[in-house]
């Protein structure tokens, strides 16, 4: 047996954690003032330059903003969050959060054809060659599970082929918070995973340069699978409304 290194979390992580966790939940009001860094320190038990640093990670953050003098305040995630909290907000108290939920699916549905005319527009023979191997990758796993992990990597590659770092930075957030939940998934996704043609006509539109073929075909390999998940938010709110409601 091999052992490897335990990482332990530092102290300003867990201070970070600890704050982050207040404005998600709504105990820390926007607008709210925080303690100062004295009080803070004393209330956690940390070293005041242990508080600052974590301070300066939850403005980056965008959820609180720090003025000389005049201490932290709650910001309103919604108009000053990033996309890196994703995977914070879809879950809440070990539960999936069906709103937020929806808004990765539509964002999922909006995106893949929009990157995949960019990539028609924009791949070269390298990127083709690495999204057919991808495919061949797709064809030949039989488990569904390992098959979405296939498909995070085809769509990854896609993105490469486009070519827009935007798009990127918003893909690495949106596959943070997709991936712990794609056991839940992966009976939904199944019939979108296993769908090598679906696929396969992607890739053709992409190596011909066929920009509109291509946002067609994404468009109609995702659509399935896409009204399947929105269907199932649906069901999961209406529980949260009525936790005695069955379906």
């Amino acid at each position: 047996m091999t052992f490897e290194p335990i990482t332990q979390r530092s102290v300003p992580e867990d201070v970070f954690a600890q704050i982050v966790e207040g404005v998600l939940s709504g105990e820390l009001a926007v607008g709210q003032k925080l303690p100062s860094e004295r009080d803070l320190a004393q209330m956690l038990g940390v070293s005041r330059p242990t508080v600052r640093e974590a301070l300066k990670r939850v403005a980056a953050a965008g959820l609180v903003t720090i003025r000389q003098g005049e201490g932290a305040r709650v910001r309103d995630l919604a108009r000053s969050g990033g996309l890196d909290l994703l995977p914070r907000l879809l879950i809440r108290g070990g539960s999936l959060v069906p709103g937020v939920a929806r808004s990765i699916i539509e964002a999922r549905a909006a995106v893949g054809p929009k990157v995949a005319d960019l990539a028609a527009r924009r791949a070269g023979p390298e990127n083709i060659a690495a999204l057919r191997a991808t495919l061949d990758d797709l064809a030949a796993e039989p488990d569904p599970i390992g098959q979405q992990v296939v498909a995070l990597e085809f769509w990854s590659l896609v993105i490469d082929a486009a070519d827009s770092i935007a798009f990127r930075l918003m893909y690495n957030s949106l596959r943070a918070a997709y991936e712990p939940a794609v056991p839940a998934l992966a009976a939904v996704l199944e019939p979108e995973v296993g769908n090598i043609d679906g696929y396969r006509a992607v890739v053709d539109a992409i190596a011909a340069h066929r920009p509109e073929h291509a946002e067609a075909a994404a468009q109609a390999l995702i659509t399935p699978a896409t009204t399947a998940l929105l269907a199932l938010c649906d069901v999961l709110e209406a529980e949260e409304r009525d936790p005695g409601e069955t379906t």
